[in-house]
């Protein structure tokens, strides 16, 4: 096998055409059988072997720099770049990342986890390399999908502006901005990423700076020429340079565009046509199923997830109450909604990748006397913190925000964990921070968010819930907690899904277990009381250390002057690692043994 001999990206610069394509097909063979086992992200990856191939080709990695936006997609290139040999550790605890690394390779030139930043990090990348004298490319690689996030615009509009050595290629896997692909279109790109088609246009740009009264007009009719014939218009509006689209599993049409582009040195923009899944077909039929797999499992839990417990509530919900509005930043899938969005087309926004924009959307919504429910993951709600103090808790509007994927989320690892949520909502004032325990308490708490009026966060974790019978119509009382076992001299206070710990621990120390239901505001009485007659307490929730609940918990001590011993038990002060969810509990000691160990101090 040729994959055998791939040691590093050089190995593959001396092949032939034919000997490429097979490289890819052994490859996406390697990559499908490897993925069954370990879970990962199929379609993506399937979908850039080819592209990555040329672009190893053609490019001389690590000088030139690759930017892979999100990084999930760049399986190939960890296969390339000598990690061949670890992928049976992909997504494990102290294995491959599933994204881009720095740390894992000098050929991770950025990491990546969250869309639309790469053309921003290849663009400060090219600007170091122009101020260093360094011819080297500097190479974006974004998908249509991450083309959504306003980032990427906001770095077009500068990249434009600029002379930098910079390569965009827009992986367009689900033709959003253009079915001209074919071989007029070839051709074309073939030819204006030439030698002779550059020459051509700076002389005739020389000639035109020369007849100022005919340079509009010509400008103009060049525009609208290409217009006609290429959908690159934005792209050139901007100052960036289009070229496509071409076939983006064509190997020796990518090498030979990729080469002609390489001997350009300003901004520019390669728009590649390619499939999700291609080559499998089920994969090709059905991208999104195959766009995260998980590994087999034994696992004979057949509870529901909570994500689906929430599309349950907001199905249900609806039915009752005409004003409520389901937005999602492209998520729909992941947060449960599909049922709603098709029960309830009409009342279902999804804005694309762009949290920012949905957050400020659910405020104009909520001004209007609407009830918009933001569905969002934890690491992805970080990108639209802004418009949630300016545009939502400062003006006091009715908005529900469903934070799912809250905590350690398990194999996709720091960029995806969502920990710091606790930490920087609980700063904000006028909002409301529910953090449910149970698949019922997560319906009750998300009846309670409906009925009040105001900014409301409830966050629960990724996984499934603990019953299947958990729809109800009652809620909360405001601020209160729930004292669900007695004991003597140790109280635990539990936040979201980490009562189940703290139970499992009372019962071998006897000890008091409250449910906090709150992060804010916080059942001050309740603790208070308890701090008074314990000895010990522990504080333990699935978010850093740093300013979360047992923050909150040992502010309230201060304040009282209460000098009961308080152990915050949660994740610590560093970025974390990748692993299953019970592999990384037991690491950050978020587990009934390390209540056990810390209530005998």
């Amino acid at each position: 096998m040729i994959l055998d001999q791939i040691q590093t990206p050089v190995d593959i610069k001396n092949l032939s055409i034919d000997e490429l394509n097979t490289l890819a097909e052994e490859i996406k063979v390697f990559l499908i059988e490897s993925i069954e086992k370990t879970g990962g992200h199929l379609s993506s990856n399937l979908g850039t072997i080819e592209l990555t191939l040329a672009m190893h080709y053609v490019f001389d990695s690590p000088n030139d720099t690759f930017v892979w936006d999100v990084g999930h997609q760049a399986y190939t290139h960890k296969v390339l770049t000598g990690r061949k040999s670890m992928m049976s550790t992909l997504r494990q605890k102290d294995g491959l990342s599933g994204f881009t690394k720095r740390s894992e390779s000098e050929h991770d030139v950025f990491g990546a986890g969250h869309s639309s930043t790469s053309i921003s990090a290849a663009l400060g990348i090219a600007f170091a390399n122009k101020l260093n004298d360094n011819s080297d490319t500097s190479i974006a690689i974004i998908g249509d999908g991450a083309l959504t996030g306003g980032m990427s615009f906001e770095a077009l509009n500068h990249a434009g502006d600029t002379d930098t050595n910079l390569l965009i290629i827009l992986n367009d896997n689900d033709m959003s901005i253009s079915k001209n692909v074919g071989a007029l279109s070839k051709y074309l790109t073939r030819l204006i990423s030439g030698k002779i088609y550059s020459t051509m246009k700076s002389k005739s740009l020389e000639f035109l700076e020369r007849l100022p009264r005919i340079q509009k007009f010509a400008k103009r009719s060049e525009e609208h020429l290409k217009g006609m014939i290429l959908p690159g218009t934005l792209f050139e509006e901007l100052g960036v340079d289009y070229f496509g689209p071409i076939d983006g599993h064509d190997i020796s049409i990518l090498i030979k565009t990729l080469e002609n582009l390489k001997n350009l040195k300003k901004p520019r923009i390669l728009h590649i046509i390619t499939k999700k899944g291609h080559g499998l077909e089920e994969a090709e039929e059905n991208p999104l199923k195959f766009h995260g797999i998980s590994p087999p499992s034994v696992s004979t839990n057949n509870f529901p997830s909570y994500s689906s417990v929430f599309g349950r509530w907001l199905c249900n919900s609806a039915k009752v109450d005409e004003k409520i509005i389901g937005i999602t930043p492209a998520m729909s899938e992941g947060s449960g909604m599909v049922e709603f969005a098709n029960e309830f087309p009409e009342r279902f926004v999804d804005v694309a990748i762009a949290e920012q924009h949905a957050v400020t959307l659910a405020g104009g919504m909520a001004a209007k006397g609407l009830k918009p429910i933001v569905a969002i993951y934890s690491t992805f709600l970080q990108r639209g913190y802004d418009q949630f103090i300016h545009d939502i808790a400062l003006q006091n509007l009715n908005v529900t925000f469903a934070i799912d994927r809250a905590g350690l989320v398990g194999a996709d690892g720091a960029t995806h964990a969502g920990i710091f949520d606790l930490s920087f909502l609980r700063c904000i004032p006028n909002i409301t921070i529910i953090a449910p325990s149970s698949s019922i308490e997560m319906y009750k708490a998300l009846n309670f968010a409906n009925r009040l009026e105001g900014p409301v966060c409830v966050r629960f974790p990724r996984g499934k819930s603990s019953v299947e019978d958990f729809v109800t119509d009652s809620g909360f009382e405001l601020g209160k907690g729930e004292i669900v076992r007695t004991g003597q001299d140790t109280s635990i206070f539990a936040f979201g899904n980490m009562l189940e710990a703290a139970i499992e621990a009372s019962e071998k120390i006897n000890a008091t277990v409250v449910d906090m239901r709150f992060v804010k505001p916080l059942d001050e009485e309740l603790i208070l009381k308890i701090a008074n007659q314990s000895k010990t307490l522990i504080s333990i929730e699935d978010n850093t250390l740093n300013g979360g609940a047992g923050s909150a918990i040992n502010e309230l001590l201060q304040k009282n002057n209460i000098k009961t011993n308080l152990h915050i038990l949660g994740v610590p002060d560093k970025v974390t690692d990748h692993g299953t969810q019970s592999e990384l509990y037991e690491l950050y000691g978020l587990t009934a043994e390390r209540i056990i160990e810390v209530s005998k101090n």
